[in-house]
């Protein structure tokens, strides 16, 4: 696929009004502005406004909805902006969202990739990303997101296949979309910045506007790092390239964007298998690191996005999107397998190339009417994903280790694969139609909707070529949703909403090998109330997700297991007194297996999902030194289990992390320095685990320093 044909593009987005008070500016507090209206922000850079501190939006993408506000919204979302990746000194999405109480991430920080738990279950999981950009999937990095180029990261929690259409590889927990910086003024900003050991790298974020009316905008990121981690034997270099273009016009709109990454990482930490019928030993000090100093992966993503809209009449827009990306993988490692109580592992070293296409289109438009006192926005979007994975292994020898004690080894000399064939391909197309009806004064919002999704997917045979299986299945998703607001600055919601997931095909060695079944559908159902008390907003939330899945019994394949997670969620963010600013919340977990073939795992709790996971984030702003903001974090996250029949669990742990930052001017340039250390106390514990098993260990106590300035 030639990625530049492929360029995406827009989705129109959605018209919203939310009632909001001055906030960021700390201007005008309790005093009640007009609503804002947001439509079209995607391409016009009218975001919603953030709440005090400007580290969480007002409001947020919704897919097919468009942008919404945060009380207009039938579900729970977070919506977190440049400034708090930017005082975080966050360098990953999964480093950004540490502080968001529905997600945890599941893999180590100094490995090739991240994925994440969102309402206990998996995203990002496989070899095709399920991050989106920009409201569409097939364009984001496959396997890691850089923030240099994000201006918002945007987690809508729960089953979004039809406001997003079906994710690439299949998640239903919920959707992380990124958002795109754009040229809203000119600006010329650098920022040096450090991590321990010796990771140092710059970043540069040019922006300018161009035309009678400043119509045209340019926006470039651009940023490099390189040297030692904290872990044993392990370096990293990486390169970030993104170029933003937009056009504003009076009606017609249009974007493009065009994304690099390149990473190298030599010795790159890799979560661990436990051995069948093994106790899980205690987690290791987290710079210890089996993987050899000879080992290492090489990542590069390309992708682009084209977007376009133009406003028929003042109440019809037309909008069209076009996007792709590839991603290629070069790397030598193994998986490391705990063998004993020791910390005793084995690993065998693979020399892989992979190759990752995606490309991803849509089209449709959006109609604003009434019928008598009710307001309609009404969507209709058809739209389609086509992914292609290649892939080639060879295998090396196994060595010996230790989680504890690392054991270094003679380089190994494994050639690359002779070729690299063809795995599977995966098309998912579908048509959408989406209708919020706004009615008494807008106190009452309902939300109904209908997707129609085709499933088409392919696998093909490693030496042969030939394919081995093929799928072709379709299902139907509706959206219900409703907003009722009793008084100012409350509202009362809940939503129905599915999520789908691939049919798995029948193996070969059941009776009814080849049979295909239809999408798995995952069903949510929520009820919750937000509270916006003008500087800040609390939401509680009660949730219940259940997803089937197949299964053999005796030799015959059947769609007959069941996980059920429910949810008590509560989110809190804002402005809770002038300077002091809070970020976190509480989930309490209920999963469980309530349906398998294996009558023993009924009622076990499902890989991966505590009981219980808590953020807390404050800041605070001294009145002793103008510019002076200090900063603490604490991570908690309950036990979870790493297999189904709940023999090896992963004990509780907890995370605390401090900072600061000082904003001056030095020769009349904005300045600010910030400083961060990362698990203060130096824990060791087990961070996470995937849902097919491997465990993550946690990172080591990290310093972290930047220095931005506005040139």
């Amino acid at each position: 696929m030639a990625v530049a044909g492929g360029l995406l593009a827009v989705a129109s987005v959605a018209s919203g009004q939310a009632q909001t008070t001055a906030n960021a500016a700390g201007e005008g507090e309790g005093v009640t502005l007009p609503p804002i209206s947001v439509e079209g922000a995607a391409l016009s850079g009218s975001l919603p406004p953030a709440y005090a501190g400007e580290q969480v939006a007002r409001g947020g993408r919704l897919g097919l909805l468009g942008n919404t506000g945060v009380m207009d919204s039938p579900f729970s979302t977070g919506n977190y902006t440049a400034r708090l990746i930017e005082d975080r000194q966050a360098a990953t999405v999964a480093d950004a969202l540490m502080l968001d109480p529905s997600v945890r991430i599941a893999t180590s920080g100094g490995g090739q990739l991240d994925s994440f738990f969102i309402r206990g279950f998996p995203i990002g999981e496989g070899n095709v990303g399920e991050i989106a950009f920009d409201g569409q999937y097939g364009v984001a990095p496959n396997y890691r997101v850089f923030t240099e180029y994000v201006e918002r990261i945007e987690v809508l929690r729960g089953p979004g296949a039809l406001l997003y259409g079906m994710s690439p590889n299949s998640g239903i927990g919920g959707v992380i979309n990124i958002v795109p910086r754009r040229a809203d003024a000119d600006l010329t900003r650098f920022t040096l910045n450090y991590s321990s050991a010796t990771q140092l790298g710059g970043h540069l974020d040019f922006a300018r506007r161009f035309g009678d009316d400043r119509q045209w905008g340019l926006r470039f990121n651009g940023s490099y790092r390189q040297g030692s981690t904290d872990l044993d034997h392990q370096s990293r270099e990486a390169g970030v390239g993104a170029l933003s273009l937009d056009y504003r016009g009076e009606r017609f709109r249009a974007s493009l964007d065009l994304l690099r990454q390149d990473e190298r990482v030599d010795a790159p930490l890799r979560p661990v298998l436990l051995a069948p019928g093994v106790a899980l030993p205690a987690a290791p000090d987290g710079r210890r690191n089996v993987t050899q100093p000879w080992e290492w992966t090489r990542v590069t993503d390309t992708g682009a996005l084209l977007r376009v809209e133009y406003d028929l009449t003042d109440s019809l827009t037309v909008f069209g999107n076009l996007g792709g990306a590839r991603t290629e993988v070069r790397r030598l490692f193994g998986l490391p397998t705990i063998l004993n109580a020791r910390g005793d592992v084995t690993s065998t070293p693979a020399n892989a190339t992979f190759a990752v296409e995606r490309y991803s289109y849509n089209a449709g438009l959006r109609a604003r009417f009434e019928t008598g006192a009710i307001r309609h926005t009404v969507t209709l979007q058809a739209d389609a994903y086509h992914d292609l994975l290649e892939r080639g292994t060879n295998n090396g020898s196994a060595y010996a280790s230790n989680i504890y004690a690392p054991v270094l080894r003679p380089r190994q000399t494994v050639g690359a694969p002779a070729g690299v064939p063809r795995v599977s391909t995966n098309t998912l197309s579908g048509v959408a139609l989406a209708d919020t009806l706004s009615m008494l004064d807008d106190r009452v919002l309902l939300t109904l909707g209908l997707r129609h999704q085709r499933v088409q997917s392919n696998n093909y045979s490693a030496t042969t070529g030939g394919r081995t299986s093929a799928y072709d299945e379709s299902a139907l998703t509706p959206l219900a949703g409703l907003v009722v607001r009793p008084w100012a600055g409350v509202s009362l919601y809940a939503n129905y909403i599915e999520g789908l997931s691939r049919g798995d095909i029948a193996p070969a060695t059941a009776a009814n090998a080849g049979e295909v079944f239809a999408p798995y559908r995952a069903r949510q159902y929520e009820v919750g109330v937000k509270v916006d008390f003008g500087r800040a907003t609390a939401t509680l939330s009660a949730f219940q997700i259940t997803r089937p899945s197949g299964e053999l019994t005796g030799n015959v394949y059947a769609v007959g297991g069941e996980q059920r997670v429910r949810g008590l969620e509560l989110t809190g963010f804002g402005e809770l007194a002038a300077g002091l600013r809070l970020l976190g919340g509480a989930t309490l977990l209920d999963g469980e297996i309530t349906q398998s073939a294996t009558r023993s795992r009924i009622g076990n709790t499902p890989i991966g999902v505590p009981a219980w996971q808590a953020n807390l984030g404050l800041e605070w702003d001294t009145p002793w030194a103008r510019g002076l903001t200090l900063n603490g974090a604490v991570v908690l996250t309950g036990g979870q289990y790493a297999d189904a029949a709940n023999a090896a669990r992963l004990p509780a742990w907890t995370r605390v992390d401090i900072g600061a930052r000082y904003a001056m001017e030095i020769a009349g340039r904005p300045t600010t320095f910030r400083a961060s250390i990362q698990n203060l106390l130096d824990n060791n514990y087990w961070a996470g685990v995937a849902s097919f098993g491997t465990i993550a260990v946690g990172a080591p106590r990290t310093f972290l320093f930047s220095a931005t300035v506005d040139l």
